[in-house]
């Protein structure tokens, strides 16, 4: 079986992101879900959450260096965040995540389009890349 290139996840990730209003949610809620799931793993086992980012990255580095290297600072910051909650880490990363992904399906209503992860669980690691590659783009840096 053949992996998608980075231009195929995202024009087909795209394609259930048209609406405005869709998009700015996502714009939001995908760097929430990020930093959620960082806090929750963290909150268990800081070991734990460098495995994952570690494994992420695998798939980021085979499909764009220029934003894997972007993921990593965002891994860095998100991570010093959690450290900064401290005991209120896991209280905090779970109503984000609760609220970001409730906000997530109400884009998806209005977008009229089923969330991507729907048709492939691997959609759910190229919204970060969606996010990215517009800043790219505004800011004219390659993807690839």
């Amino acid at each position: 079986m053949k992996m998608r290139t980075l231009t195929e996840w995202l024009d087909a990730y795209a394609a259930s992101h048209q609406n405005p209003t869709n998009k700015l949610i996502h714009w939001l809620c995908v760097p929430a879900i990020m930093f959620s799931i960082i806090g929750i793993v963290w909150s268990f086992s800081p070991v734990a959450v460098f495995v994952v980012m570690a494994a992420t990255l695998i798939f980021y580095f085979i499909l764009s260096l220029p934003l894997s290297l972007a993921i990593i600072v965002l891994y860095v910051v998100m991570s010093c965040i959690a450290v900064s909650l401290g005991e209120s880490l896991l209280n905090v990363s779970v109503t984000v995540f609760v609220v970001a992904w409730i906000f997530q399906f109400i884009g998806h209503k209005i977008e009229g389009k089923k969330p991507s992860f729907f048709e492939d669980i691997q959609f759910l690691l190229i919204g970060p890349l969606w996010c990215l590659s517009f800043l790219f783009k505004k800011w004219n840096l390659r993807i690839l």
